[in-house]
């Protein structure tokens, strides 16, 4: 299997990553109006397993180190196995709440909380499990990007169309998604072994893989097959009772939906998972806090997108031009500071 051994390259591939999760949600935009989120992301879902095992064929099976997919696949432990497909379980908690908060209380209230909450405290996590990374550097980086998504929140309060959509199952709704998102990265790292030479493991020879344990590849399907599989129960679940409107038929999916429109649902899985199989498999050079916490910085991609192409900010209020000035310095004063921290 082809694996990243140089900390420069896995930066290249973390800005990659956290490009790809700030902008599949694009593809949400290019849906009809009528077709709801849950309808967009059983296709997402399924985008998501297709890209994670077209990378576990290709990369993860050919290069000189390593083993390949299917080989490595049958020596995993279950404890590994369960690990890997509890973080796609988890994950997806995650973000079909952050997408119901985003429905009842707004981005203004639901990304602070929710993402918020889950780059600092999943850093912090990812941290405490593999502590690579000057600390002090890490945690200034992370402190900078939170204050840069609190002003993203300032901003889009001040515009009128955003109003006060807040309430309280929102806000309960967008803690509970920063506390699940907090731990789904995790998950996935501790089902990795390690992959030599590697000073803990004195037995590992260069590319070799510890036994037992699943390679980055392999663990990002089993991250895919545990979405896919859990959203037959909570996204079958969310159509059924939403958080709020009223419940969406089953049969909408097929008698709504054209072929375009699974495509952009795809679309958005194949994109959000490129992000993710970078994340993984730079942890291993980058350590796994710094590679969460840089693409976890996503959320200002999103905010790009916002302003230079969706253009959302043209009709704010005078003042609102210098809140999203100062979000963006946060911003790279954040990245420059994880980057720094190895």
């Amino acid at each position: 299997m082809v694996i990243i051994q140089s900390y420069a390259l896995a930066v290249f591939l973390l800005f990659i990553g956290m490009l790809a999760w700030g902008s599949w949600p694009n593809t949400l935009k290019l849906a009809n109006k009528d077709w709801k989120f849950q309808l967009f992301y059983w296709d997402y879902a399924v985008g998501v397993l297709l890209f994670a095992l077209g990378m576990a064929l290709t990369l993860g099976s050919h290069g000189e180190g390593g083993r390949g997919f299917a080989a490595d696949l049958a020596q995993a432990s279950s404890n590994c196995l369960w690990l890997a497909f509890m973080g796609g379980v988890v994950f997806n908690v995650f973000n079909l709440l952050l997408v119901s908060a985003l429905d009842i209380a707004g981005i203004a209230v639901a990304f602070p909380i929710g993402v918020g909450i889950a780059s600092a405290l999943g850093t912090v996590v990812n941290y405490m499990t593999e502590p690579k990374g000057n600390p002090v550097l890490l945690f200034i980086g992370v402190g900078a990007i939170v204050l840069a998504v609190l002003l993203c929140a300032l901003a889009y309060k001040r515009m009128p169309s955003q109003g006060q959509k807040s309430s309280t199952k929102g806000i309960v709704l967008s803690l509970a998604s920063g506390i699940f998102g907090s731990f789904f990265f995790n998950l996935v790292a501790k089902s990795m072994g390690a992959i030599g030479p590697d000073p803990a493991h004195a037995n590992l020879v260069a590319g070799a893989l510890e036994v037992g344990k699943l390679s980055p590849y392999t663990a990002v399907v089993l991250f895919g097959a545990g979405l896919v599989a859990s959203n037959f129960v909570f996204n079958s679940l969310l159509m059924r009772k939403p958080f709020s409107g009223e419940p969406i038929p089953f049969g909408d999916y097929f008698s709504k939906g054209d072929l375009k429109q699974h495509a952009i649902g795809i679309l958005g899985g194949l994109i959000w998972c490129i992000g993710m199989s970078f994340s993984i498999l730079t942890s291993r050079a980058a350590g796994a806090a710094i590679s969460y916490a840089l693409v976890q910085s996503c959320t200002m991609i999103a905010a790009i997108w916002g302003v230079f192409i969706w253009k959302e900010f043209k009709n704010a209020p005078p003042g609102t031009n210098k809140l999203i000035a100062m979000m963006f310095v946060a911003y790279f004063v954040g990245i420059a500071f994880l980057i720094m921290a190895k």
